[in-house]
């Protein structure tokens, strides 16, 4: 008797909702980065309420990546996953399910591997209390890998992710001023070895605009793929 087997190839995908905030969605689980919705007149048409999130992963204090954290843990019951500070301020708001994490650490969840990297920026939180580090995010899930780099400058520890994990797409932010621009962002995607690209951190606001034009021309001449999704656009990987 001959015996097949079915393999179900998993897949991944991503919907953009402006700024720095995505929405990753694996295996059943939909994991939510840095939500900044309500105060992004960019993302006027994207309603809170409409949004799933099983976790929330916030990089860093800024109102530009926690403005709607609070609103959306209430309203998804999601765990909310930060450094120690950020958890703390978290449940100072009422919300109490929280996961502490920090750089360097990692942890395994239902939906895969997470990994907490080194981000240069700043930290604080809109009350002005301190935000603790800034960091970036390493997804490691059966449908691929995903490296989250929360706003930073190109830094060369950037290459360590590259050298010893396999990237199948990283989220860089492009609107220099506060974070690295878009040469700094190639050299980054250099540094992880990863040719699919999604840009993030641009437009919001007027210092951070960008060519979108100019921008894709200098990572196609790079050898990569910059993607610009629209807001409230999903992709598959």
């Amino acid at each position: 008797m001959r015996f097949i087997k079915n393999f179900v190839e998993k897949v991944m995908k991503i919907t953009y909702y402006g700024h720095a905030c995505f929405a990753v969605e694996v295996d059943g689980k939909t994991i939510v980065f840095d939500p900044f919705i309500s105060g992004n007149p960019l993302a006027k048409n994207i309603q809170l309420k409409n949004i799933k999130a099983d976790y929330i992963l916030i990089s860093h204090g800024h109102e530009d990546h926690t403005a709607d954290a609070i609103e959306l843990a209430r309203l998804t019951n999601a765990l909310v996953v930060s450094n120690f500070e950020i958890c703390n301020w978290v449940q100072e708001k009422g919300i109490n399910r929280v996961h502490a994490m920090n750089i360097g650490g990692h942890y395994m969840f239902d939906f895969g591997k997470l990994k907490c990297v080194n981000a240069i920026h700043s930290s604080s939180m809109p009350d002005g209390s301190y935000g603790g580090s800034a960091m970036g995010f390493l997804l490691e899930t059966e449908a691929g890998n995903v490296y989250y780099s929360g706003d930073t400058a190109l830094s060369y520890d950037m290459k360590l992710i590259g050298d010893y994990k396999r990237i199948d797409i990283c989220m860089l932010p492009i609107g220099s001023n506060f974070t690295m621009g878009i040469d700094n962002a190639i050299i980054a995607s250099e540094f992880v070895k990863c040719d699919r690209v999604i840009g993030m951190h641009y437009d919001t606001f007027p210092p951070i605009r960008i060519d979108h034009q100019e921008a894709k021309e200098k990572f196609t001449n790079a050898g990569k793929d910059l993607l610009l999704m629209k807001i409230g656009e999903t992709i598959t990987i």
